[in-house]
Parts: C-alpha cells; structure tokens; sequence
C-alpha cells in the first residue's frame, strides 16, 4: 500500500455558465431537456449494490406542465429502511479503512463528471424535477455541487492535518478523526438538487456509511445523482437511498441502536419532532448522535434611507422572486425607509412587470412553478385572506393558477403592521411583504427585525452610511446566520459564505465549510510514550 502525505487538488469556484443565445451550453441544455422529456424512467430505490423496483409506484411531473410524466419511481416500506440499514453497516468496515485519499478520488470525480458528461443531464434533470430555470440550475445543480465537493475534499485533508501542537521528548502525541459508530440518516429537501447531494456525502467523504431519504418532488434528479456517484466508484452500501413514508421511516431509523447521526434540511417542525424523538429514544443508542440541521427561515432585507435605490431594488425583487422565493434564504420580508419608498416602489413594478412566467424549457421565463400543488394550495390561501384583510395592499401579482402547472405570480404586499402575519410566518413561495418605516424610526425597526420571526437564517442591509451599517450589523447579530451588506440576502457560495442560521433555523453548522465536516468525524488522542516510566514513585517522596 502506498504511504505519504497528500497534497489535494486546490479547490476553485466553477466558473458559472450563463445559457446566453447562440451559445453552446444552451444547444446542449436545449438538447438534454428534450431528451428527458421524451420518455418515462423507472426509477429504483439503491439499496447496497441492487437497485430495488417495488410495485407501489409514485410519478414524477414537471411542477409546471403536471400532466406530464417524466418518470415513476418505487416506493419503499419499512423493510426497506431496515435493509438500507443493514447494507451500510454492511459496507462500514471496508469504506472507513478504505484510505482517506481513495474516499478524496471518488468525490473528486464525481465533482468532474458533474462539471463535464452529465452537466447538462442534471440541470436538465433539475430543470424539470424541480421547475428551475436555466441560471437557478446551473448555479445549484452544476456550480454549487462541485464546490460542495472539490472543497469538502480540501477541508477534510485540513482537518486530517490537525495535530496537537506539542509532543514533549519522548513522546508523540497525534490525534486521528475517526467515522462515527454507526450509520448517518441523510434526509434532504426539493429545492437544492446540491444539498440532496452534500448532506449525504459529506457524512460519506468522512468515512461515514449513509442511509439517505430525498424529498418524493427531487427523485429525478436524486436518481441521477446516484448514478454520478456510483459511476465515480463508490462502493456498493456506502450511500444507499430509498423512498419511503417519513414517518416510517423514521420509525425505523431512530430505534436502531446504530444511529449515529442526522443530517437534515427541511422544515423546523419536521426537525424539532426528529429532535424530540432522538431525545426520547436516547438510551437506545450506542453513542449520542450528531444532529445537523438547516430549517426555515423568514429571511429579511433592511433599506436604510442612506441606501442607493437601484440596489435595493435589484436585491429584493433578485433576493425575494429567484426559483420562485423557495429558497431557504429568500427575502420574504422587506423594511423599507419612507423617504427611499416612493421610488423602489416605483422601479420594482417596472421590474416586476417585465418577469415572464412559464415553463422551464422557455429561457425567456424568469419565474417558474411552484414545487407542488400542496404549496401552491397554500400560498393561494394567504394571497386570499390578505385581500380580504385592513391594512394589506396588494400592488403586484395577487393571482394564480394551477390548471397546467403550479404557477402563482410574483405577489407583493404592502402592510400597515409590522407583525401582520406574512410578516412573520415562512411561506416558501414567491411572495413579498413590505412594511415601510419612518427614516427617524430605524433604530426602533432594528428591535422589530430581531423580535418577529422565531427564524434566523439569512438578512439583508442596503446602506451607504458606515454608522448605520455597524449599528445594525450588531443589532442584528443573532438574527441571520448570514448576513448580507449592499447584496440581496441569498446566494451564498461555497468557500465564500459557510452558510447556516441559528434559532429556528438549525444548528447553524455551515455547510461548505469545515465545521460541517467536523460533525461527522468522532477523534480520538493518541499517546505514545518512548521513555516509559519503570518506577511509581514520584521526586516529592524522597525523605530530607
């Protein structure tokens, strides 16, 4: 077996296409959409090395053409979970003493596949799955998954290189980071096909054997994901994935005695109910399990009077209306200064008049489908009681319809109280509400910014003034996990901005950054005596 010190390949952001016409990336996006759609997949489950067909079936359908089917995929039950389970720790042994630098290549690889033979299938595949367009594709699908991997594999020779700084004559000390005992539970959200992948392969990259859950509306690309990762060569059992019932699955997960840890995005609810179940089934396990999660979030952006118009407004209609405002960090409510109002108001309706919704194979569409008809049930009923209710002003979008798709316009309300509910509550959809302050109040509007949502993800302030900007940089400490000066409050890079919220948002552990990799790995000191003591008797002893 070859010995040495590693060196890994520097990471770098990949560089972002941008779809533009005539332009070779859109011929062959153009030509993977078309090829998608043009027959039905049978999707498995990956349990160990088999790929697993059952005869309970659920469809996929592009959220904005629902009548359409792209694929059907088997859904699992229990017995599924339990044998996911059984084939990870199955595969445990081989993959943590499988050398760190053969876990690096396989990522790295996968990393390179993504960026070159299935750039375009995956996009594609997220394109239709999940109803984004080209750009929110590229940078999540492509972009982000690759820096997820490239740097993950760098962070994690950082932390390998990690040693105590002193090992005093005649001995070594030395620390190793050992996988957990156990398996991770990966559980993994529609809305970013790059967090469907990190959450589980990060917990991988370490040495970690996975049981992952995606979302039932990100199979289609969470399929082809694992079809990159096995072509890149990782072993059979090492990331198995099913789709199965939530709460049956978790029936199962969290009464092994072998769970190690979760990694999870998705609801705070869902969370806080997986969190109350680990706790109450604590003394099940054989250690006490990593919990990591990102949750929701009510994401804000502050215009100070200081602002510069143009950049408010291209950050908050950008920040509140990309992917249809169902990203984790989307501007779901703005605080605007009275002074600046009368004309972002006026540049925003401009702006928003000139959005084109529809389908995602149409470049021209700047907004898209909301991901299911839950979803949109659901905006619909708050677009409605707001209409209905004093003291809201609707002065863009309002409608919706889901006869073809799940399309509900950009939607921006304007509300005399601050805690008036869309305020405060998370919708995750394409819906805005502004509350317009007095210039002498924001000082009294920082209070009401870090008081209203039980969330603390992401936040905007759009400034010129370097005292207001250090006030409500401090003021608003605790109230996004990231924080935005002069940019919309979304978009967060790998090896720029680790990204996390703290409060109802998660456990703030920053995906794409080492912290979050520090979770998966268990250390353990070493000490290693040359000069071993051969007598117990200490100096102080000897008699005067």
């Amino acid at each position: 077996m070859l010995k040495g010190f590693f060196n890994v390949p520097t990471p770098v952001n990949e560089p972002i296409l941008n779809y533009g016409p005539g332009s070779k990336e859109r011929a062959l996006l153009k030509e993977a959409l078309a090829e998608a759609r043009s027959h039905q997949q049978d999707i498995p489950m990956y349990i160990g090395g088999k790929q697993v067909h059952t005869t309970k079936k659920g469809k996929v359908v592009p959220p904005h053409d629902h009548q359409h089917i792209l694929a059907q995929y088997s859904i699992g039950d229990k017995t599924h979970v339990a044998q996911a389970i059984d084939a990870a720790l199955a595969a445990k042994e081989d993959w943590e003493n499988l050398s760190w630098e053969h876990r690096a290549a396989i990522f790295l690889k996968a990393a390179d596949l993504i960026a070159g033979k299935y750039r375009y299938k995956l996009n594609a595949a997220t394109m239709l799955g999940q109803s984004k367009n080209a750009y929110q594709a590229e940078i999540d699908a492509a972009c982000e998954l690759i820096d997820f991997l490239r740097f993950n594999v760098s962070y994690m020779s950082d932390i390998y290189k990690q040693q105590p700084p002193v090992s005093p004559r005649g001995n070594w000390n030395r620390v190793e980071q050992r996988p957990l005992e156990g398996f991770v539970f990966a559980l993994t959200p529609f809305n970013f096909t790059a967090i469907a992948a990190n959450l589980p392969a990060s917990a991988a990259m370490m040495g970690n054997v996975v049981v992952w859950k995606a979302a039932d509306t990100q199979v289609y690309a969470a399929n082809l994901l694992m079809e990159i990762f096995r072509e890149a060569g990782l072993p059979d059992g090492v990331i198995n994935l099913v789709y199965a019932d939530g709460p049956e699955t978790g029936e199962v997960i969290f009464n092994h005695p072998d769970f190690a840890g979760i990694h999870f995005t998705g609801s705070t609810k869902v969370f806080q109910e997986i969190w109350k179940t680990i706790g109450t089934n604590i003394h099940k396990y054989k250690s006490y399990p990593r919990i990591v999660g990102e949750t929701g979030g009510k994401d804000f952006i502050l215009v100070h009077p200081s602002a510069q118009v143009d950049i408010a407004n291209t950050a908050i209609v950008r920040g509140a209306f990309e992917y249809q405002g169902q990203k984790c960090s989307a501007a779901s409510r703005v605080y605007i200064a009275e002074s600046l109002w009368p004309e972002i108001k006026k540049q925003m309706l401009r702006d928003l008049a000139t959005f084109k919704m529809g389908g995602t194979e149409d470049f021209s569409n700047f907004i898209n489908a909301v991901i299911d008809e839950r979803s949109f049930d659901k905006l619909a009923k708050y677009i409605d009681q707001a209409k209905k209710d004093k003291g809201v002003e609707i002065i863009a979008g309002g409608n919706y319809d889901k006869s073809k798709g799940y399309f509900v316009e950009p939607t921006v309300l304007v509300v005399d109280d601050p805690k008036y509910t869309t305020m405060c509550e998370e919708l995750f959809g394409p819906v805005l509400t502004v509350y317009v302050y007095a210039d002498q109040d924001f000082d009294s509007i920082l209070k009401v910014i870090d008081t209203t949502s039980p969330y603390a993800l992401t936040g905007a302030l759009i400034a010129q003034d370097r005292y207001a900007i250090d006030k409500a940089s401090h003021a608003l400490r605790n109230s996004a996990g990231n924080f935005y000066i002069n940019d919309k409050c979304t978009g967060a890079v790998v090896g720029q901005q680790p990204f996390g919220g703290a409060r109802g948002s998660g456990t703030n552990d920053k995906a794409g950054s080492m912290i979050n990799l520090l979770r998966w790995v268990s250390p353990r000191t070493i000490k290693e005596v040359f000069e071993s003591p051969t007598d117990y008797r200490y100096p102080f002893l000897a008699e005067d």
